[in-house]
């Protein structure tokens, strides 16, 4: 079996994708499936502009990507912007298609924000065009062809009326994608292999409907291989072995503050230290994440809600939160409703098994459900 390149995996990921026959079949026509197959399936959500007065589609359709992105609206003068979008919660990714009428774009580094969410993307144009400029660069990409942005990174863009599926890829998805995918960011995969990634995506997306919950994990590593073997560095990436000895850094960090987070003294120089690097290169590492303190403090606010769910540890709140270094109350709830939409208070009445969860995305208005699902990738 020929192995250059990667092929070999992506067939045979592909023969596993037809054995297990995920086609999508007409569910009405098939008596088949039960009442309780059907409702095991993967749920999407839908959100569209349609119906809404002009002056309000773009503003709705602008909000539904206020965690990402800013878009500008590029000819309001029309008598409707048309935006629809379809998501799946794919656990430890999120995909999304896209349909969209022209408009300009930029990036929100995680600097200017309260509340950044990072996550690469890997974006494949149905229909349409999308050019974007990078700090380095400026590229295109037509249909069918993989385009890979960095969401903590600075880029400007247009898109025409365009079709789309976005796959969201977490930065803690693995070591190997990440080296993968930020040597190879800003950047149009326009090889063979990128070609085979974009079929790949667009089969997954037409069998989702298929799909079951217990069906995640194994798509999930499927399309952590497909990345792997699909996606090379950009010829024109100068830095390409930065991204391999950032990624390992990252995780020493991140180990560290996990084994360190009730430490009152954790901070920035201490895990500077840890890593023996500069402060600019601990900034620049962190920079996606709004800096180390607010990574730490994200962290922090992760482990105070898997306290006030644990039904043993029935402490008073403001004692979980001086644990955690906050030594003012309303501080620590206004910093834990931003990240999880509830009070602390409102987590422990209602019980969450321990999971960080928002919102319902069946309860949150429908143009928010994009930016829940990135902040539940964020983690």
């Amino acid at each position: 079996m020929r192995t250059e390149g990667g092929i070999a995996p992506v067939r045979l990921l592909a023969r596993k994708l037809e054995d297990e026959n995920l086609a999508s079949p007409n569910l009405e026509a098939d008596d088949a499936v039960s009442v309780d197959a059907r409702a095991s399936f993967l749920p999407s959500f839908e959100f569209s502009t349609s119906g809404l007065p002009r002056p309000d589609q773009f503003a709705a359709w602008h909000n539904s990507f206020e965690p990402m992105l800013e878009l500008a609206d590029i000819d309001p003068t029309t008598a409707a912007f048309n935006g629809r979008q379809k998501l799946w919660d794919l656990g430890s990714l999120v995909l999304a298609q896209i349909s969209t009428d022209s408009l300009a774009f930029s990036s929100l580094p995680g600097h200017l924000r309260r509340d950044p969410v990072d996550h690469w993307t890997m974006t494949i144009l149905l229909s349409g065009k999308i050019r974007t400029d990078a700090a380095r660069n400026a590229f295109t990409a037509g249909p069918g062809e993989v385009q890979i942005h960095s969401l903590g990174r600075s880029f400007t863009g247009v898109v025409d009326k365009s079709e789309m599926l976005v796959l969201f890829v977490p930065r803690d998805l693995s070591l190997e994608t990440a080296a993968t995918l930020g040597s190879a960011e800003f950047s149009t995969l326009g090889t063979g292999m990128g070609r085979l990634f974009s079929d790949y995506l667009i089969d997954v997306a037409n069998r989702l409907p298929m799909l079951a919950q217990a069906d995640l994990p194994g798509l999930a590593a499927a399309t952590r291989a497909m990345i792997l073997a699909c996606v090379s560095p950009s010829a024109d990436h100068i830095e390409a072995a930065e991204g391999p000895i950032a990624n390992v850094l990252l995780e020493r960090a991140r180990q560290f503050v996990h084994n360190r987070l009730l430490d009152p003294k954790l901070g920035s120089e201490l895990v500077r230290r840890e890593l023996g690097i500069s402060r600019t290169r601990l900034y620049n590492l962190f920079e996606p994440f709004g800096g180390v303190m607010h990574y730490i403090q994200h962290r922090r606010l992760l482990s105070a809600y898997a306290a006030l769910t644990d039904p043993n540890d029935r402490r008073l709140i403001f004692q979980i939160a001086e644990e955690r270094g906050f030594s003012d109350g309303a501080e620590f709830g206004r910093a834990f409703k931003r990240a999880f939409g509830y009070s602390p208070s409102e987590v422990r009445n209602r019980g969450g098994g321990g999971i960080p969860v928002r919102p319902d995305l069946e309860d949150c208005p429908s143009e928010k459900r994009l930016g829940v699902l990135l902040r539940r990738l964020q983690g």
